[in-house]
């Protein structure tokens, strides 16, 4: 099995120098993660591993295309409150910009070491983590990852994170629409940061999601 097959337990403790949970002080402050489209390629059927690495299937000695990000953070209320138990679900197309998905132009051609979608349980902080691809264009869209949440209370959310800074994100109407509130920036814009404490060559990311 590669040797960049992480537990989920090892990832929260090897980033806890990145992980930067909100303050309760702030609570008053903040601000819901936009609701977004959905899209075209939610997965019509779940690939038969669905775990929080998708770089790696289940069972395969090979290892996905592309830059590998280690995506954390927290499910939070507006109230600050941790989400404990909620469900995240993640989905994007591979380093080819190929989703897995039956109306997805060239399928044949995917990446069938990349998982493509992922989902995972938040801990009682409220924390998850996911090892994924840092995420590439392809006609249409500026790079993006979609995100989906269900806590145990009934709060729901759809959403999509961009690469902060990434020239495309101006000319994503999708992107565009999400940002009618600016201060809505910091939720859906990730920053990268290389992260050799975690693996050489990744790069890792906190974005809480906030579920209003």
């Amino acid at each position: 099995m590669n040797s960049h097959r992480f537990s989920r337990r090892s990832l929260l403790l090897g980033s806890g120098a990145i992980l930067s949970p909100m303050r309760g002080a702030l609570a008053a402050d903040i601000v819901p993660t936009p609701q977004q489209t959905e899209g075209p390629f939610y997965p019509v059927q779940f690939p038969s591993d669905v775990d929080y690495d998708l770089v790696q299937v289940r069972g395969s000695a090979a290892q996905a295309m592309g830059t590998v990000l280690h995506l954390q953070g927290r499910l939070l209320g507006v109230d600050g409150r941790a989400l404990d138990g909620a469900q995240i679900e993640i989905w994007q197309c591979d380093a080819q910009g190929i989703y897995d998905h039956p109306r997805q132009p060239g399928r044949d051609r995917r990446d069938q070491a990349f998982q493509g979608y992922g989902r995972t349980t938040v801990d009682a902080e409220g924390r998850y983590s996911f090892r994924t691809l840092k995420p590439v264009a392809y006609p249409g869209r500026t790079p993006h990852i979609h995100v989906k949440v269900a806590s145990r209370e009934g709060g729901r959310l759809t959403t999509q994170l961009y690469v902060a800074g990434d020239p495309q994100n101006a000319r994503d109407f999708v992107y565009r629409e999400a940002l009618r509130d600016p201060r809505q920036r910091e939720r859906i814009e990730m920053r990268l940061e290389p992260a050799p404490g975690l693996e050489p060559g990744a790069l890792a990311t906190t974005m809480d999601v906030v579920v209003g």
